[in-house]
């Protein structure tokens, strides 16, 4: 009953937290997401549970093909197609990981994705000037 409990407030919070995000937000949510089920499939290989590892496998490739639908190639072309061939490998990757029980290929994941990551934090604040400035001239 409790375990239902924390899961149901864990949903609901995650929730209320999609709903009242903007654009950047939402990406940031998908790249902390995929880097959290890596961490856990890590868990489920160590810890041989098979159902769960690939229940967090099918997850972790689900956010790489909304990561890859959200890229927008009109605008930058060029860096667009750089992301999605590194989703694309870091899907490939994911499912050796997966069947091999790979280790060292959920840490290339992880590396792969950490730079990115990073980048999509740290151009948070020019984004909202970006945004508020666009809002003034409205």
């Amino acid at each position: 009953m409790m375990r239902n409990g924390s899961a149901l407030y864990a949903q609901t919070r995650a929730q209320g937290s999609i709903e009242g995000a903007d654009r950047h937000q939402l990406l940031a949510m998908l790249l902390d997401g995929l880097v959290d089920r890596i961490a856990q499939a890590r868990g489920h290989i160590l810890h041989k549970d098979v159902p769960a590892k690939g229940s967090t496998f099918r997850k972790a490739i689900g956010i790489l093909g909304e990561l890859r639908q959200s890229l927008d190639h009109s605008v930058e072309p060029t860096l667009t197609g750089r992301l999605d061939a590194l989703y694309d490998y870091i899907t490939r990757r994911l499912l050796h990981a997966q069947l091999h029980d790979d280790l060292r290929a959920l840490d290339e994941c992880e590396r792969l994705i950490a730079p990115i990551r990073e980048a999509w934090r740290a151009i948070r604040e020019p984004y909202l000037a970006e945004l508020a400035q666009t809002k003034a001239k409205a």
